[in-house]
């Protein structure tokens, strides 16, 4: 049975997969094994691997083959993954695209390469892309502008929806961006374009409101993945008020979790904490958590656990 891939019509939970190591710092497979497991069992909807913060440029070529084919056995049919191809070789990009999808991949993730300074340069990348990729390839957009430098306007993100049937997802990573997301479903609507799939990163910050003005759902790595999948489908639903209540409970948690700089430090030692992975390493160059970061971690996860218990 082939595996289904993205499109327009793609929402739910994209749980950003986070890449386990040991403590010595090499691939731990067992662990890459139980964490993917421990996201299905949450109710993701799918996966996104090899994205930043899975620490795909720290990865070699080899590394990154072995993780990619790890994930899609393990997953099999039981839900979408989307591989992150960005790199600075359009070459390299073709090579890890193609052989993606031949093992099961159900689309790929693309943010533009650094020092793109105008629409036309954006536009032209992608469609450059695109080419080599062919139709048969779903592309899932990245706009986060604050890692990449790269500012994707929303009229290049129409113009690349109208002109490539391939491009049916858009990450939405924008800082702050919510207006930005209004926008793109606003002008889309009033032109009578084609609608696509729009899911949100930034660790989920925003999720309520991002839902409100239009999103799918979300594509981040938020350690307690439960939430984000019951918050979706609540709004999904129509209850939004019950979404937002739900969401409000874990945000203590979820906005030290963003922090820049120690944020998948956070994430990953919160991973371990849970069972999920064995090692909390995060590859150098990379966050180290001192005593003090891990005990406000700890203090954080207690309260709302017992929040949790409240509720139940």
């Amino acid at each position: 049975m082939t595996p289904t891939k993205i499109s327009e019509t793609s929402k739910g939970v994209y749980i950003i997969a986070a890449t386990p190591f040991t403590d010595s710092g090499e691939l731990d497979l067992e662990s890459t094994d139980s964490l993917t497991d421990f996201y299905l069992e949450k109710g993701v909807t799918g996966f996104t691997i090899l994205g930043m913060m899975g620490e795909a440029p720290k990865l070699t070529e080899a590394e990154t083959l072995t993780v990619m084919d790890r994930v899609l056995k393990r997953v099999g049919t039981r839900a979408p993954v989307v591989v992150g191809v960005s790199h600075a070789s359009n070459r390299h990009v073709e090579r890890l695209s193609k052989t993606a999808m031949d093992q099961g991949a159900a689309g790929v993730m693309l943010a533009p390469v650094a020092n793109l300074k105008t629409d036309e340069q954006v536009f032209n990348y992608y469609a450059t892309v695109a080419k080599l990729l062919g139709p048969e390839i779903p592309i899932c957009l990245q706009d986060f502008p604050q890692s990449t430098g790269v500012h994707m306007s929303v009229s290049v993100i129409h113009k690349l929806i109208d002109d490539f049937s391939q491009v049916v997802m858009l990450k939405h990573e924008d800082f702050p961006g919510m207006r930005k997301l209004s926008e793109v479903r606003e002008q889309s609507m009033a032109a009578g374009r084609r609608r696509i799939s729009v899911l949100v990163g930034n660790g989920g910050l925003f999720l309520p409101q991002e839902m409100l003005r239009g999103a799918d759902g979300a594509m981040t790595g938020f350690a307690y993945p439960e939430m984000l999948v019951q918050v979706c489908k609540l709004f999904d639903g129509g209850r939004n008020e019950e979404a937002e209540d739900l969401f409000n409970v874990y945000l203590p948690l979820l906005r030290h979790e963003f922090q820049y700089g120690i944020g998948l430090a956070l994430r990953k030692e919160t991973l371990k904490r849970r069972g999920a992975i064995r090692s909390a390493y995060v590859r150098r160059p990379g966050p180290m958590l001192n005593g003090t970061d891990m005990a406000e971690l700890g203090r954080l996860i207690q309260r709302l656990e017992r929040r949790l218990a409240e509720l139940a």
